[in-house]
């Protein structure tokens, strides 16, 4: 017997991979708004992806709906986690298992404490994709990545269960038994390429061809590894040169899905990502100037939709 999925939300990253799931034929059904469960009923949930296009007719539920299911796969964005936790509870039971494929990290103890920490997994996804005004899904890049594992890096029958239901979609979802690590090291990444698109108000190419530019950033990356390292995760050597090198990589045109939020007036994640990491620096009484700087940012961009507002 398959397993039952739960995609909250139909978005850009659920929609995806929920999207892909559905397409492979597998049991899956997306818990959405209503605003949202009109537009889908009308237009299907459309995938406009260089990997293939797809029209699919999803099964749409809402908060208050009957139904359990075996997997959630969480993608909201972190200042909705609190509204969304309401909405889940009458879906999952005590063999749920939950993926969050959030930004960050802060959002694991805030599952493990209303929920249980055995139903929650570690997850993460690379993917460039974005909602557009008629409720497509476009992603317009090679990478369509998810990983997921338990986060005591066990290769558990569950893992085993979902990967299998995976198998035949048409993304590249992997398990890890090293998905802390993994988690982390995209918690570092995220924070930097957010931090200075946001901060620049530019791409990342302008920013690189900048000796101020590329100064900021590296100084940024140590900064933050320096901050994790005060954790009990494993935060290695390497962290601070893969980052650096994953940076050059990227093409010039390449935005953070904050700076992309920021252009479009829509609500960021500043608390969750670049804040968290200063709530652990003060903890811990390290200096953080550069992260501060990007945060203080953010900030003042949340006062101004506020005062629009």
């Amino acid at each position: 017997m398959g397993l039952k999925f739960l995609v909250v939300g139909a978005g850009a990253v659920g929609g995806y991979f929920g999207g892909r799931l559905l397409e492979a034929g597998e049991d899956v059904t997306f818990l959405v708004r209503s605003k949202r469960r009109k537009q889908l009923e009308q237009t299907g949930l459309v995938l406009e992806s260089v990997k293939g296009d797809a029209k699919l007719d999803p099964p749409l539920i809402e908060k208050g709906e009957a139904g359990t299911f075996d997997v959630v796969l969480l993608s909201t964005k972190a200042y909705q986690l609190d509204n969304v936790l309401q909405d889940l509870s009458s879906f999952i039971n005590e063999e749920t298992a939950i993926i969050p494929l959030l930004n960050g990290i802060g959002h694991l103890d805030t599952l493990d404490d209303y929920f249980n920490k055995g139903a929650v997994l570690g997850g993460l996804c690379h993917i460039e994709s974005t909602l557009t005004e008629e409720g497509h899904i476009s992603h317009t890049s090679s990478g369509h990545r998810l990983t997921f594992g338990e986060r005591n890096g066990d290769m558990s029958e569950r893992v085993k269960r979902i990967a299998a239901s995976f198998e035949k979609s048409n993304a590249d979802v992997q398990t890890s038994i090293h998905i802390s690590e993994a988690m982390w090291r995209k918690y570092l990444f995220i924070t930097t390429l957010s931090g200075i698109t946001t901060l620049f108000n530019s791409p990342v190419g302008p920013i690189r061809k900048s000796d101020e530019g590329r100064a900021f950033t590296h100084k940024l990356i140590d900064e933050i590894v320096t901050v994790m390292r005060h954790t009990d995760e494993p935060i290695n050597n390497d962290f601070a040169d893969k980052a650096w090198s994953q940076f050059l990589k990227l093409s010039d045109e390449t935005k953070a899905s904050m700076q992309k939020d920021k252009e479009k007036g829509l609500p960021v994640e500043a608390d969750h990502i670049q804040g968290y990491l200063l709530r652990l620096a003060e903890k811990h009484k390290c200096s953080a100037p550069y992260l501060q700087a990007v945060y203080a940012n953010l900030k003042v961009y949340e006062q101004f939709r506020r005062d629009v507002d």
